[in-house]
């Protein structure tokens, strides 16, 4: 086994996102019946990762988990033809997670949207990264214009 662990701090911002994702993921698996730290703890065991418990990807999960239900009800209104229930787990999360910085960071929304369809590429349902990308599309016209 390897014992060399894959250092946080050298994870590019995509590597980041998708270990956010994972994080995100693996709550919902269980429910949210396990505890952040306990998480984190697993995917540093598991892959050889570093990651602080203290670091901004941990606040990021958490915010989000905490917000869940404020999240789903941010983009509700703009699933036209479409049931909430209906919606894959990874197209849901990553819809929050791309809400969630689009309300709560300064990144630009194109980077936003980017990441969010490179993400449903990745792990969403098959062709989940069109419908992310219009959801999204709509919910930035829909927010007020940053100065």
């Amino acid at each position: 086994m390897n014992e060399q662990l894959i250092s946080f701090n050298a994870l590019s911002q995509r590597d980041k996102r998708s270990l956010l994702f994972h994080l995100l993921y693996a709550a919902e698996s269980y429910e949210y019946q396990t505890s952040i730290e306990s998480l984190v703890d697993n995917l540093n065991r598991g892959f050889d990762f570093d990651i602080p418990m203290d670091s901004e990807l941990v606040a990021t999960a958490t915010a989000i988990i905490e917000q869940r239900d404020t999240l789903d009800e941010q983009y509700k209104p703009l699933l036209t033809n479409w049931r909430f229930d209906r919606l894959g787990v990874p197209t849901k999360l990553i819809l929050r997670y791309a809400i969630w910085e689009l309300l709560n960071t300064n990144t630009a929304h194109t980077v936003i949207i980017n990441e969010a369809i490179e993400l449903a590429k990745s792990f969403g349902e098959k062709d989940s990264y069109k419908f992310i990308n219009g959801i999204l599309d709509e919910m930035i016209k829909k927010l007020p214009q940053k100065p």
